[in-house]
């Protein structure tokens, strides 16, 4: 098979390709090896190529047998490890605990080539195929289970995962700084017990750093809800990068030790990472397409970070709040790389990060940024150093759609309708040019009380941004649509916000084809109130949809529109005592808007004049 030396080595084949001998760095993951910045591992790996170090990547290697990961010998400084771009027991496992039968992180999308806990596996197998080779491990899996944390598969507390993985060290979030640092530092002949301080980095230590804020043990919040509660509120206190001290925890005798996060890439940085010589392919010894490449082959990371702060995510755990954007040479010099690839049509799939209209946003107040301690900068109001402005985002657009070999271009990831109210221009661009028919956004619930819970911006806001959106499409002659996002299960959401929601959706005429049930993910609040049963700053007691019954009949709510939810819709009215709405629900006809029947009753009084 021919190689291409355009791709970092994954064999002995391809290092002799390039004369090397030896590598600095193994990088292992759970991922298939595609060669693009939307992977972690590609973008950390080309970092250190760029620093003059020797790379290669070990990409879902057999965790069962130690020769697999001796492919390309031991190298000289580390080992570096992530179970890839998801959890490996989310990639595993559906909501309902059952095994999912694909994986779109792997050629054909076939299930099982990466084990659970892919963290702690990997580790073990690189730890006994070379003896006394520092491991490092990183990526989402490390990083938001770098504490003590509610795992829901083993419907317990687990402990740390740098103490269950045994790994010398864990660099949390996007990393970039911090193993620079670290790999520097270790070519420099430093010990890796030596180095302690970096920022975003986790280590078992015998000495408590200075000023470090002690978190609860981990014999102590694996029993008692209350304390664990406590726990979340103080890691959630440390989370900004400019004021976070270093945090300890217990663990037996052993005392992990959590640096306080990196501090954010400025745009120079982040430019640099995006224009590493990536060559945006999987690596040529894959014959079957890989799904998750397909989906982002064609789209455009423009910054990270997100200042939303809702419940049920946790990527401001591992990206952070503060937005980091891209300069929009940058963004127009990896289009033009893309053009040029032969089987590019012209169409963008995506220009976005987590959240699509916060490029080029943050805060215009730099002195109270430095001490903020809002989990979000939209809730429960937005903030009023927020800049919400939109200038930066609908030049870019502009600029894009100008491109010569740029045909069209959509914007596929989120849209925060919350901030759409302040971005006339942006959501102008939109629905012109950049949606295709459909746009997709995430109410997530339109039960006020649900949505507080889950930090989301409630009904009306959600109601006007609807209606906004419909005259707009009409004012401009498109036919186009709302896609709305809900989360069935949510913590805190009964059965009765639930038959709510569900006829919200119906007097608006809107129908959802998927519904996502709440899976309790490392991290985020809503897993500690799913765990608990209380919100940790309030002290609330909440309701915690658990059972598999009272789960599947809110989501059979939210999907009122499918004859074959109507079972279990009709069930959960029963439950309720709500049997009075059941013919509202299935009424098959769309509900007539105020405007319309005002319209019919203008034009019969007009007709009876005549």
């Amino acid at each position: 098979m021919k190689f291409t030396k355009k791709f970092l080595p994954t064999d002995r084949k391809e290092m002799q390709a390039r004369n090397w001998e030896e590598l600095d760095v193994l990088f292992v993951t759970g991922d298939a090896y595609i060669d693009h910045p939307a992977f972690g591992t590609s973008l950390l790996a080309r970092l250190l190529e760029a620093e003059g170090f020797r790379v290669g990547i070990l990409a879902q290697p057999d965790w069962n047998n130690p020769e697999a990961f001796k492919v390309m010998g031991r190298p000289r400084l580390f080992a570096a490890i992530s179970a890839g771009a998801m959890d490996s027991m989310v990639n595993h496992y559906t909501a309902a605990k059952k095994i999912r039968h694909d994986d779109a992180y792997t050629p054909g999308g076939i299930a099982g080539k990466r084990p659970n806990r892919a963290i702690i596996a990997y580790t073990a197998a690189v730890k006994g195929a070379f003896k006394g080779l520092p491991t490092i491990i990183g990526g989402i899996e490390a990083s938001l289970r770098r504490f003590a944390h509610y795992d829901y598969w083993d419907d317990k507390v687990r402990r740390s995962i740098l103490v269950d993985s045994k790994a010398d060290l864990l660099l949390y979030g996007m990393a970039e700084t911090a193993l620079l640092e670290l790999t520097h530092r270790l070519a420099a002949g430093e010990e890796i017990k030596q180095i302690t301080g970096i920022r975003g980095t986790a280590i078992l230590s015998k000495d408590r750093p200075e000023g470090a804020i002690e978190l609860p043990g981990f014999e102590e919040v694996s029993t008692d809800a209350d304390t664990y509660n406590r726990m979340f509120k103080l890691l959630s206190e440390q989370q900004n990068p400019f004021t976070g001290k270093p945090l300890v925890q217990l663990h037996g005798n052993r005392m992990l030790s959590v640096n306080p996060p990196a501090l954010p890439l400025g745009e120079a940085e982040l430019d640099r990472c995006y224009a590493l010589p990536f060559t945006r392919l999987p690596h040529p010894g894959y014959t079957e397409k890989i799904p998750a490449f397909e989906q982002i082959r064609n789209s455009i990371t423009s910054h990270r970070g997100c200042f939303g702060g809702c419940a049920f995510c946790a990527i401001t755990h591992h990206q952070g709040k503060t937005i980091q954007s891209r300069s929009e040479g940058s963004i127009l010099a990896e289009i033009d790389q893309l053009a040029e690839q032969q089987d590019f049509r012209g169409t963008l799939s995506d220009v976005g990060g987590p959240t699509a209209n916060m490029y080029g946003l943050g805060c215009n107040n730099p002195a109270a940024e430095r001490s903020c301690r809002r989990s979000s900068c939209l809730y429960p109001t937005v903030c009023t150093n927020l800049r919400t402005d939109d200038k930066r985002a609908v030049r870019l657009l502009r600029k894009i759609r100008s491109q010569e070999k740029i045909k069209h271009i959509f914007v596929a990831s989120g849209i925060r309708y919350d901030l759409l109210q302040f971005q006339q221009d942006y959501f102008d661009e939109l629905l012109q040019h950049h949606i295709g028919g459909l746009l997709k956004v995430a109410p997530e619930s339109t039960s006020d009380r649900v949505a507080a819970i889950m930090r989301k911006p409630g009904a009306r806001l959600f109601t006007d941004f609807l209606e906004r959106f419909r005259l707009r499409s009409r004012q401009l002659g498109l036919r186009q649509a709302i896609v709305p996002y809900l989360i069935s299960g949510h913590p805190g959401c009964t059965l009765e916000d639930m038959v709510e929601v569900a006829l919200y959706l119906q007097r608006h005429n809107l129908k959802v084809e998927q519904v996502q049930d709440f899976t309790p993910t490392p991290g985020s609040l809503a897993t500690c109130i799913y765990h608990t049963g209380k919100d940790p700053f309030s002290g609330e007691r909440l309701h915690v949809p658990r059972t598999a019954k009272e789960k599947r009949l809110q989501k059979a709510l939210l999907l009122y529109h499918k004859p074959e939810a109507k079972p279990d819709i009709l069930d959960a009215l029963r439950i309720c005592g709500r049997e009075d709405v059941a013919q509202q629900l299935f009424d098959k006809r769309p509900p007539r808007s105020p405007r319309k029947s005002a319209t019919r009753k203008s034009q019969r009084r007009k007709r009876s004049k005549r």
